[in-house]
């Protein structure tokens, strides 16, 4: 049988909820059908939100749900050298610059509640001399990857950009399309590296062959691909999976409202309680 490695990685910056329970679920269902095996990755890079209390109520969560995973856990701020590692690299190419750009700045171009961080935005470096002067003000920034130098690089390449995604018809084959979110943030001057690049290089590093994700996630994924084809990394084969959904049709999370599994628990529901409420079959 094909090796099957995937991983389920949250952000330790609350406490699980019904939405990454669903997500859970899907992840180890599908690792378990190919007889493969589960990594745990706390993507803990925002050092201002991650708290340790946080961290080991995931731990618990999941091994109260009857989720057990593979080898040691593996926490990103543990290895923001790797990570500076790769912006160099693409720095030294030429593939990305420092955007001065505030969020407030690019919001105030987009729509009422667009995304700063995926609006698309593309720019070019500054002119040298108004960089430096920039820097030595203390002026933040974020290293923005070049999509434009990004297409150069890669050549015909590019336009070949894809990923094997598996539906319950079989795998088909999925151009990646990045040129939506233009030119996307890698880092910023303050957080070592942003969750595209942490991801992918956490990814190749691990091994990971199969990547199951929330239907959320799916536009973003040709983000990931352009990154691997830089980086010469490996492309995992990628499941989206349904979101949890209130009444409303929105996704169901921390912010919109979604109990905190600590607290279902609290409350006296069992794993099987947990999976009946997100759906999971």
């Amino acid at each position: 049988m094909e090796q099957f490695i995937t991983r389920f990685a949250p952000s330790p910056t609350g406490h699980l909820h019904l939405g990454h329970a669903l997500s859970a679920f899907h992840v180890w269902r599908d690792a378990a059908r190919a007889g493969g095996a589960v990594l745990l990755r706390l993507e803990d890079i925002d050092q201002t939100r991650c708290r340790p209390q946080y961290e080991a109520s995931i731990l618990a969560d999941l091994k109260w749900l009857g989720l057990d995973w593979s080898g040691p856990v593996r926490r990103q701020s543990q290895h923001f050298d790797e990570y500076a590692a790769d912006l160099e690299a693409l720095r030294q190419r030429g593939l990305i610059y420092r955007c001065f750009k505030t969020r407030r700045e690019i919001a105030a171009a987009l729509p009422a509640g667009a995304d700063p961080d995926e609006a698309g935005l593309t720019g070019k470096p500054l002119a040298p001399a108004v960089e430096a002067s920039r820097l030595a003000r203390g002026h933040a920034f974020a290293w923005r990857l070049s999509l434009s130098a990004a297409r150069a690089e890669l050549g015909a390449r590019y336009g070949t950009l894809a990923y094997t995604e598996l539906t319950p018809a079989g795998p088909r084959q999925v151009r990646a399309d990045p040129k939506p979110f233009g030119d996307v943030v890698l880092a910023r001057k303050d957080t070592p590296a942003s969750y595209h690049l942490a991801c992918c290089h956490d990814d190749a590093l691990q091994g990971v062959t199969h990547v199951t994700r929330g239907e959320d996630i799916r536009t973003m994924t040709s983000v990931h691909v352009l990154l691997q084809a830089l980086m010469d990394w490996p492309v995992p084969v990628y499941r989206f999976h349904p979101l949890l959904v209130g009444p409303d049709g929105k996704k169901l999370s921390k912010r919109a409202g979604d109990k905190g599994l600590l607290a279902w628990r609290a409350d006296g529901k069992t794993p099987a309680d947990i999976r009946a409420m997100t759906g999971f079959e």
